[in-house]
């Protein structure tokens, strides 16, 4: 029983070591992801790794379908629709966006009414997340291309 106690005050020092780094390494970076409501350092971290150049993508759009977010588009003859997400590309990008599609909905007004649009449209609560964070792709896009930071009046 020691033992597993030991065990766990180690792994615990090794997090707080880790997080003191991605602090660092965040504040070093002063990226405008950070100024968006509810993205902490952790997760504009691994969405930071996850993207790694912005200038690699040349559109949002190309940005949202390497999270896998785009949704599937079926052609046939004379139908033309779109499906489900398509979960292709990185899953991690796509997780930590849809954790912070979760904590925006939360904090920021602007994103919040969207989220409760989307729910009042009668959409599954995990499908209205899924439209937050495909809005949250096209904002980050711009902050991170422009440098600038997040401003709720620019999204009402």
């Amino acid at each position: 029983m020691i033992e597993i106690i030991e065990n766990i005050q180690h792994y615990e020092k090794l997090i707080k070591q880790t997080e003191k780094k991605i602090d660092e390494l965040m504040a070093e970076l002063n990226s405008a992801i950070t100024t968006v409501p509810g993205i902490s350092n952790r997760l504009g971290s691994v969405i930071l790794a996850e993207i790694r150049n912005i200038n690699t993508f040349n559109h949002s759009d190309q940005l949202q379908a390497f999270a896998g977010l785009e949704p599937a588009i079926y052609q046939s003859g004379q139908l033309d629709a779109q499906g489900k997400m398509v979960k292709r590309g990185s899953s991690h990008l796509r997780w930590a966006l849809i954790q912070a599609a979760i904590k925006v909905a939360r904090y920021s007004p602007a994103f919040k009414a969207y989220f409760k649009t989307k729910l009042a449209q009668g959409k599954h609560y995990n499908v209205a997340i899924s439209h937050v964070a495909k809005k949250l792709i096209r904002v980050l896009f711009y902050l991170l291309k422009n440098n600038e930071t997040f401003d709720e009046n620019k999204l009402r």
